[in-house]
Order: structure tokens, then C-alpha cells, then sequence
């Protein structure tokens, strides 16, 4: 085993064991708003994708309608199929393993495969961080449902932010570009306004409008930018840092646009 699987491997049950144990915060939350032991656990061996959950018993403990509840638990877990769509390329997974393999993209472990640099190395982050999160999760769910009845009131203790939190620090780093950033800031923004005039889970749906708003908003920019770079646009009439188009530097001095072997930029 090379240094990159070491890393990877290290990663992965680091990744697993920081956040397998904050199935202890959801056992307990599901216990507090009203989930069975059972419930708890199938919830975690089921669903196990720790956003979801705790938006699920969050809105239920906050009496919302199952079904809206349902809802915006669902439409968090959606994101989990494109990351799927990623590392369908990734991991390149033979088709008798995709069914398996699916049931564990979750945030962790899309991150934990996209930092390793080759293949080998992802496939063993990704298998690692699945297994022992997997495995620790549904034990922690286990041991908080049955201990809640010793925890008077999870918010007490903030255990109910603990899912939460543990999903923001895997996200914000992600938050590469301004696209994105805007992206995110703007659910925020969405969520908090209408947490105080919406049924508990709605919020969630509403945040979600976020990203088409500002893909409409960039899409428009870019397509402006696009026809100004256009022959006959504005942005022919000067070439690139202020030479005339036949003096751009990597431009057909003929065609005046791609570049002079013919490729895209």
C-alpha cells in the first residue's frame, strides 16, 4: 500500500469516526420528537444521510405536517444523486456494486474521494469513510434513542445543531467560487426570512429557490459577456488588454477569433 492509499485511508476513518459519533445528537433528537427506538434506527440504516435526518425530526419536533416534513428532507437528500453523477467518473464502479455503492454518496464521502488524486486512492477513501461511518452512525443512533430518556431536553445541550454543524463544515469549504458562495448565501438569507411566516420544513423548500435564481441571474451575465465577445459585438471593436484585433496575442490574425490552430480557448 502506497502513501497515497495510506492518506486515504487516514482520511476516511477520520472523516468517519468525527462524524459517526454525532449519531448520538440524532438518536437523541429523534427520541425528543417522538421517533421509536426503532423508528430511530431505521431512519439511520435507511435514509443515512445525517442533513436529512435531522431536517426530518427537526421539522417534526417543531410540529410540522409529516408530509412537509418528508418533503424538505427529501429535497435535501436530492443533492446525494448528483453528487453520484460525479463520481460515477471517479470511482468507475462495476454495475453490480452501483446499488451498494450508492446507498453510501453522502457528503463525507464525496469529499473524502474528490481530494485523493488517482482512482486506487479514491475508491479506498470512499470505501472506508462508507464503512465506518455507516457503522458507527446506526451504533451511536442506537445508543442515543435508548439514552434520551435521560436527557431532559437535547437543545439544552445543543445537541440539536450538532447534525447541522458537522453538515455546514463539510460544505463551506466547497464553497469555491463566487457562484457558489452567492449560491449559499442567499438560501440563508431565504431560510431566515421565511422561518418566522412558513409551517416548520417549508423554509428548507424555499431556501431551495436559491439556486435557480442566481443560475438565471449568471446565465443572463455570461450570455451578455458571450455576445460582446461575438465578431461585430462591442468587444471586437478592441482586442484583448487594448490591442486591435488583428494584434491579439494567441487570435487568428485572419478570422479574428479561436485560436490560430483552430482549437477552443
Amino acid at each position: 500500500m502506497g502513501e497515497g492509499d495510506r492518506a486515504a485511508v487516514r482520511d476516511g476513518l477520520g472523516v468517519g469516526v468525527a462524524v459517526g459519533l454525532s449519531g448520538f445528537a440524532f438518536g437523541i433528537t429523534a427520541a425528543a420528537a417522538g421517533l421509536s427506538v426503532l423508528q430511530s434506527c431505521a431512519l439511520s440504516l435507511l435514509v443515512f444521510t445525517g442533513a436529512s435526518q435531522f431536517a426530518l425530526v427537526g421539522a417534526l419536533a417543531a410540529g410540522g405536517n409529516p408530509f412537509t416534513a418528508a418533503a424538505g428532507a427529501f429535497f435535501l437528500g436530492v443533492r446525494n444523486g448528483f453528487y453520484g453523477l460525479r463520481l460515477s467518473t471517479v470511482l468507475a464502479v462495476p454495475g453490480r456494486w452501483r446499488p451498494v455503492v450508492a446507498h453510501a454518496v453522502i457528503d463525507e464521502t464525496t469529499a473524502v474521494s474528490l481530494a485523493r488524486p488517482d482512482r486506487r486512492s479514491a475508491r479506498i477513501g470512499f470505501a472506508v469513510t462508507a464503512v465506518s461511518l455507516y457503522g458507527l452512525w446506526n451504533l451511536t443512533t442506537l445508543l442515543g434513542a435508548l439514552g434520551a430518556s435521560r436527557i431532559a431536553d437535547p437543545a439544552t445541550w445543543g445537541l440539536d445543531a450538532a447534525g447541522p454543524a458537522v453538515f455546514l463544515a463539510l460544505l463551506a469549504p466547497m464553497l469555491r467560487s463566487t457562484r457558489e458562495r452567492v449560491t449559499a448565501g442567499m438560501a440563508v438569507l431565504l431560510s431566515l426570512v421565511a422561518l418566522p411566516i412558513l409551517p416548520a420544513g417549508v423554509p428548507v423548500l424555499v431556501a431551495a429557490l436559491a439556486a435557480p435564481l442566481v443560475l438565471l441571474v449568471t446565465r443572463g451575465r455570461d450570455a451578455a459577456e458571450d455576445r460582446s465577445d461575438t465578431p461585430g459585438g462591442s468587444g471586437d471593436s478592441v482586442g484583448a488588454a487594448g490591442h486591435p484585433p488583428e494584434a491579439v496575442p494567441g487570435r487568428d490574425p485572419v478570422i479574428g477569433g479561436g485560436t490560430s490552430g483552430g482549437g477552443a480557448e
